[in-house]
């Protein structure tokens, strides 16, 4: 085959010597073979091997599986993995001649590097959790079947763990010195140099090649030209001119590796090395950094220059012109706010005053804020911390110069900073709001349960102080509407505080100022001074959560009933629904310490019926079965969920509200044991009573459910003591008792109701037993005192829920038999299911069409027509008899 070098270009031809312009014809070689077509020219013909081919495979497979593992996409690794299994299984034959049975050292390396990845993946455990559902079946999956396609290898993967650092193999390279994008730098060799490009060999070493030659085809050719071609040989003995030309493009054998001289390899071709715009040569200049995020950095503007008049007038202007560029695409706003922090301090050694101090300050922290990109992420640390400081001087410019009016109302127009009355346009109470959802948000980003939440939550007290600060600033001159605001912050700050101090003061041990007088001023101060719903909506809600946590009861219920909030509530914002949710709940713990068990599970109802409380009181997504949150979603739940030391304790919450579902549910079962009609109080606590049911084989209880549904079986069945025993046993004691503020009264009240339902259950259940029943033995059996006895009996009877009346002089109870036994209440019930049956036929038949019943054979009236007319036969045929 003959070199397309043979056939001149003009270009070669103008440049060349006038001996070399005309060229002989050599002997042996056709016109047609040396006028070769362009698209000859253009078309190269690559011979690769079985090795190359298989080897190049395996290296872009592994560089897929090196991708997937950086972004940890375990769907995608899973498939990835199985397509490299197979085709190393393709290229075992080939592996086994070239390597004599061994297992190539890149694909080894590639295994090790794959069981690290899984097996740090699998040990993370909150990242598993917080896994996409693809993600974590994939990686389940993968680990399953790398463990299994693991063992084959495990020799070689030890041996590869002994020594990692090691080549590969003699005719590999490092893996560093690849410059494919897909390959990672840090990542190890994945193939050997059979298909890869060695840069050792240069242009310059190349025989024949000289550093003026500046064409690249000719470079790649040269490169790509077979020297054993046997029709070369035969041309170059007969044409003396073209056998020093042809020497001069082709390799040397003996400057080639054996084993690379016997394939042409195409040379990598060097990467080029882009230089800065001040460098001026090789030698001289250095990189330059390029800094990330930052496409068009703002230009540093100069401050003043030496024979400039510094004066309000043009720091203002100054001040402008580096404003202008916030919010801009190429805007650097950390230097932005360093520029700012210079105007600071060439205004403060000017001595310009407080108006452009204040002016600067307000723009200083706006700029720390606009720091972050995302408002949806909290800010960096350092930052909030800056922030605080600036805040707190800014508020105490502002009270030490009470002549500063700084406001929204101002217009840039009205802006006077140098004359009086002297206005600045801006707005503190929104710096203020923004820095307190700022704290939120850190809060929400901390591990709960890590030292960092705790020194995150330290904050709360410097953030109570500025809002302190603000709300003195603007008691003196501020507008009623921002003052409300101000209150509300202060209020939710404080609201689910417990204040030991407050609870003495509400059983008259304590006369000093509390947390609820505090909150009752600043609430009534909203109420009587807002305009807008939502901010004496918040207030209310604030004002009985607190109020519920400091047990005023009755204060607290009857502020509820009178707000109406309950026919309102679903028209508000979801923070105030949430808010609404917390406020219930707290109601309802209250209304179970002060005993009216009633009040509590109404309370509770609502939250507690669904399973969804961990999700309505915003602390915490539910996980979802049957489909995926979108990314969306899960940002807006995050966005909602309160701080964690304001949650509420779920298995508390659970546990009081069953205990209350318990204690009037046991009671009702027992009244209307045989009431086919009865209505279910409670579904969540019948739901747990079933599941119990429907085991086999009962254990002791373990679970907090388990111990609520044994003391219900106990308290049925007339055993008050075990049913106390079971609730307040010391496992119950540290899971929920000991979570109250005053666990032993909650304790001492719930034995006591107990007590007293069991007494109600036992007289709805063995009431048609006895004749009559002295009350002094019911006194001794449930160990309660007499008055307690005789009054519940006394109120089961005007209730009508006993049948049976009080016998003063003997103190016992005589019964009236007017209920049914046991055999006729089911032939009640069935008497009445028989009934409803009839009515629910009658009333099918009545609504078809009269053509349908005529067509088939008449319906419920027919018949009863036509029974009418065989009654009248008879009677006719009676009376003739007669």
């Amino acid at each position: 085959m003959a070199s397309r070098f043979f056939a001149m270009t003009d270009s070669e031809s103008e440049s060349s010597d006038p001996e070399e312009e005309i060229m002989k014809e050599p002997t042996g070689i056709s016109a047609a073979v040396l006028a070769l077509s362009d698209e000859e020219e253009d078309t190269k013909r690559v011979v690769r091997s079985a090795k190359e081919k298989r080897y190049e495979e395996l290296e872009n497979l592994i560089k897929n599986v090196r991708n997937f593992k950086k972004n940890k996409d375990m769907s995608n690794l899973l498939s990835s993995f199985e397509d490299l299994t197979r085709a190393y299984q393709k290229a075992l034959p080939v592996v086994q001649k070239e390597e004599n049975g061994k297992t190539p050292r890149f694909y080894v390396r590639c295994l090790v590097e794959l069981d690290d990845f899984i097996s740090q993946m699998w040990e993370d455990k909150a990242g598993r959790k917080n896994m996409s559902k693809n993600n974590a079946k994939g990686l389940t999956t993968i680990r399953q079947k790398f463990r299994k396609y693991a063992k084959d290898y495990e020799s070689d993967m030890s041996t590869f763990r002994e020594n990692p650092d090691a080549p590969d193999s003699d005719g590999e390279r490092d893996g560093a010195d690849d410059q494919d994008s897909g390959a990672d730098d840090d990542e190890g060799p994945i193939g050997p140099s059979a298909f890869r490009k060695d840069p050792s060999v240069s242009k310059d070493s190349l025989p024949g090649f000289e550093k003026g030659s500046d064409s690249e085809d000719d470079e790649d050719d040269s490169i790509d030209w077979d020297s054993g071609s046997d029709e070369t040989s035969s041309s170059s003995d007969e044409g003396g001119d073209y056998t020093s030309l042809r020497h001069k493009f082709l390799k040397k054998t003996s400057d080639i590796p054996e084993e690379e001289g016997k394939k042409p390899r195409k040379r990598e071709r060097p990467n080029r090395q882009i230089k800065t715009i001040g460098e001026e040569s090789e030698e001289e200049g250095k990189w330059e950094t390029v800094k990330r995020g930052s496409a068009m950095p703002m230009e540093k503007p100069k401050m003043f220059g030496k024979d400039d008049e510094i004066n309000v007038v043009t720091v203002h202007k100054k001040l402008n012109e580096i404003m202008a560029a916030r919010g801009k695409k190429g805007t650097d706003r950390k230097e932005q706010i360093e520029l700012l922090h210079e105007l600071m301090n060439i205004s403060v050694e000017n001595n310009l005053g407080p108006p452009i101090q204040v002016k600067i300050q307000f723009n200083i922290i706006t700029s720390i804020y606009d720091y972050n990109p995302s408002v949806s992420d909290p800010m960096k640390v350092d930052f909030w911390e800056k922030v605080l400081v600036k805040i707190e001087e800014l508020l105490e410019m502002l009270i030490s110069n009470t002549d500063i009016t700084i406001g929204e109302t101002v217009s840039e127009e009205n802006e006077s900073l140098e004359k009086a009355p002297i206005r600045v346009r801006g707005c503190v109470l929104t710096i203020v709001e923004r820095m307190d959802e700022e704290f939120i948000k850190l809060l929400k980003a901390c591990d709960a349960h890590s030292n960092e939440y705790i020194i995150r939550l330290r904050d709360e007290i410097k953030v109570c102080e500025l809002i302190d600060k603000l709300l003195a600033y603007e008691e003196n001159a501020g507008v009623p509407s921002d003052i409300c605001r101000i209150y509300l912050r202060k209020i939710e700050h404080l609201y689910y505080k417990y204040d030991p101090s407050a609870v003495k003061q509400v059983k008259g041990e304590h006369a000093g100022p509390t947390s609820l007088d505090e909150v009752d001023r600043l609430c009534k101060y909203i109420y009587v001074r807002d305009n807008t719903d939502r901010l004496r909506t918040r207030a209310v809600l604030c004002h009985i959560y607190h109020m519920s946590l400091h047990d005023k009861w009755y204060t607290a219920r009857d502020l509820m009933l009178m707000a109406h909030l309950q026919d309102t509530i679903q028209h508000s914002d979801l923070p105030t629904q949430i808010l609404y949710n917390r406020t219930m709940v707290q109601l309802g713990l209250c209304a179970f310490r002060h005993g009216n068990i009633k009040d509590a599970h109404n309370a509770l109802l609502d939250i507690q019926s669904g399973g969804r409380a961990k999700e309505l009181l915003a602390q915490g997504p539910l996980p979802q079965r049957q489909h995926e949150r979108t990314t969306e979603q899960e940002k807006q739940e995050k966005q909602r969920k309160i701080p964690f030391h304001q949650h509420i304790n779920l298995e508390m919450l659970e546990c009081v509200y069953l205990v209350s579902a318990m204690l009037i549910e046991i009671p009702y079962m027992a009244a209307h044991e045989f009431d086919a009609r009865r209505r279910m109080i409670s579904k969540s606590f019948h739901h747990q009573l079933k599941n119990s049911e429907r085991q086999s084989l009962v254990g002791p209880p373990e679970s907090m459910r388990e111990h609520v549904v044994a003391a219900s079986k106990a308290m049925r069945n007339g055993n008050w003591k075990m049913c106390r025993n079971l609730l307040l046993n010391e496992k119950m004691n540290a899971k929920v008792w000991d979570l109250f503020h005053e666990a032993d009264a909650v304790r001492t009240m719930l034995g006591r109701k107990i007590q007293e339902e069991s007494l109600r259950t036992y007289l709805f259940t063995y009431s048609h037993v006895y004749d009559s029943i002295s009350l002094l033995k019911l006194a001794e059996m449930f160990e309660l005192p007499y008055g307690t006895v005789h009054a519940i009996i006394s109120k089961m009877i005007i209730n009508e829920e006993l049948m049976a009346s009080l016998d003063e002089p003997t103190s016992s109870m005589v019964m009236h038999r007017t209920e049914p036994s046991s055999l006729q209440s089911l032939s009640l019930q069935l008497a009445d299911k028989l009934t409803n049956l009839v009515e629910n036929n009658e009333r099918i038949l009545d609504q078809k069409p009269f053509f349908t019943r005529n067509m088939q054979g008449g319906g419920y009236r027919d018949r009863q027509r036509m029974g009418g007319w065989d009654n009248r036969r008879n009677r006719d045929n009676r009376r003739d008899r007669d």
